[in-house]
């Protein structure tokens, strides 16, 4: 059986049907909008727009070849959450949050120049006494991540490489990778949470030869949904409560007052008797979500399934169908809904008590010669033996006299301090995530795809004094939606989370952190360095 923690997983699953029913948390403040008053279901869903390159250019390895260039601005803009609020204003690529879909082909590398055209004062409150964010550095920075995408170091998004209003930075993308559906966003050093609350984040498709002989519902009937939470304040700009200490606004976490899905709140699809195709994005700062389809607005009536056909990382080995999708901040879900058989019906997408998103059927007769196939995409398990290394790797949770948390951290150590974790190209590590707290945190590592070997619940006070594992129970194996390639995993409470991969494509310096991105902005990140040799 599963664990999940009691605060940031149950907790913000509850909050989820709080936020979704428009209820948010009591001490949220006079001045936020009661989400509970606004209509639902009100506005069709936006669909986010394909990026468009705006010519050809010399590729990197072969200048004979060109190879698609894009420019993407990332500029301030206002947008409606819902028909009913007033407009707010937002951060977002291109101007639009989520920005445009990137849809490129495996093997295929393009170029991207990252614009940075925003103002120079930030929309939320910067705590210059985080890592890289100090008083003397530029209150607005950013850089660009492509999470799950194996870059060079120089294009991955390193948090220190940012750039201000007015600049531009360039990354070279060769998506050497199988089909999936990776995702972009910033990661300047100390203000991550806040670039991703105002708006910046988008979803990046790689196609492959292998993925379209599956034929699966493709086009209009292949659907991106970027999943956040937000709350409002009666002027309809977006609430990012800060701690009373002014001095230090950070919070631990960040959990919104409604749920939107492609920057709406309560949007309607119409969608017809067929089978559609849904590529799921959780870009929420804290949030989990379990997430499921319901025939009614009660929620005592159960509806379709979920026909999972993919994670983080592309294809699994083998579809199957469930009742419940769970991501995490960072992951996504790859799923076939059929609505064949529901003419003229409505079905919601929810979290475990509150509807996000509804689907409104036609009645209409459809000829859908699409398939959702069982057997997928074959992914050979790495063997243990394969393993030249095995690091064991503690979170932690450092907190005051209070019980407030102060930091942070991956193995006891700060961002600033010497790199530990040093990998041999082309080698392969298994790293076990032993988890001291009582949140469940979302592991992110760049560069690499990795496996989930499995987790396993230990004694803490045993380990507190004696550093050693001693298991209160036996290891849990992965879940079939876990069977595939990931680059995110929830690592549950006092649990140890084995991962192995093999790290190989580039040397360089890379991060591995916490996809909580309050978690991430103080403290819980660090770098690694892939070499040559040791």
């Amino acid at each position: 059986m599963m664990t999940y923690t009691r605060r940031n997983f149950i907790g913000v699953t509850a909050l989820g049907l709080g936020a979704a029913c428009g209820k948010a948390k009591a001490d949220s403040g006079e001045d936020e909008i009661d989400l509970s008053s606004l209509a639902r279901f009100v506005d069709p869903l936006p669909i986010p727009r394909k990026a468009v390159p705006s010519g050809l250019i010399a590729s990197r390895e072969n200048p004979a070849q060109k190879i698609p260039h894009y420019r993407i601005s990332m500029r301030e803009f206002q947008a409606k959450a819902h028909r009913d609020m007033p407009a707010t204003t937002m951060w977002g690529y291109d101007g639009t949050s989520p920005g445009p879909v990137i849809e490129v082909r495996s093997g295929a590398p393009i170029r991207v120049d990252w614009i940075n055209s925003l103002p120079s004062r930030h929309l939320f409150p910067v705590d210059h006494t985080l890592d890289g964010a100090s008083s003397d550095a530029p209150e607005v920075r950013t850089v660009v991540h492509l999470h799950g995408g194996r870059t060079g170091p120089e294009s991955d998004g390193y948090p220190e490489t940012w750039v201000t209003p007015g600049h531009t930075t360039t990354a070279y993308y060769p998506n050497q990778q199988d089909s999936a559906a990776l995702f972009y966003h910033d990661h300047a050093m100390g203000i991550t949470r806040l670039n991703t609350v105002a708006g910046l984040m988008g979803l990046y498709i790689i196609r492959d030869e292998f993925e379209g002989r599956l034929n699966l519902p493709a086009g209009e009937y292949e659907v991106p949904l970027v999943i956040v939470d937000r709350s409002f304040r009666k002027n309809g700009q977006i609430s990012y409560r800060v701690s009373s200490d002014p001095e230090k606004p950070w919070v631990s976490e960040y959990y919104g007052g409604g749920i939107l899905v492609n920057g709406k709140l309560f949007p309607f699809l119409n969608v017809l008797p067929r089978r559609y195709r849904f590529r799921i994005l959780n870009s929420s700062n804290s949030s989990f979500y379990v997430l499921s389809l319901a025939s009614s607005q009660a929620f005592t009536s159960e509806g379709l399934s979920f026909f999972q056909i993919g994670g983080d990382q592309g294809l699994l080995p083998e579809a199957f169908k469930t009742a419940e999708l769970i991501l995490g901040p960072g992951e996504r879900g790859d799923v076939v809904v059929d609505f064949s058989g529901t003419r003229g019906k409505e079905h919601y997408l929810r979290t475990k008590t509150a509807n996000i998103l509804q689907f409104r059927v036609a009645d209409a007769s459809v000829n859908d010669t699409t398939r959702a196939p069982e057997t997928l995409r074959p992914i050979p398990r790495i063997p243990e033996s394969a393993a030249v290394r095995t690091r064991e790797l503690t979170l932690s949770d450092y907190q005051d006299r209070l019980g407030r948390s102060k930091k942070m951290l991956l193995n006891g150590t700060r961002w600033s301090m010497p790199v530990t974790e040093r990998v041999v190209l082309d080698s392969t590590e298994i790293w076990s995530f032993i988890n001291l707290t009582d949140d469940s945190h979302p592991i992110h590592l760049h560069l690499v795809k990795f496996q989930l070997l499995d987790r396993t619940p230990f004694d803490l006070p045993v380990y507190q004094l004696t550093r050693k594992l001693v298991f209160t129970g036996a290891a849990q194996k992965p879940v079939p939606g876990e069977r595939g390639w990931k680059d995110t995993i929830r690592v549950d409470p006092l649990s140890v989370t084995r991962i192995i991969a093999k790290f190989e494509g580039f040397e360089g310096r890379y991060v591995w952190h916490c996809h909580i991105l309050e978690h991430e902005d103080n403290e819980m990140m660090r770098p690694y360095d892939v070499v040559r040799a040791l």
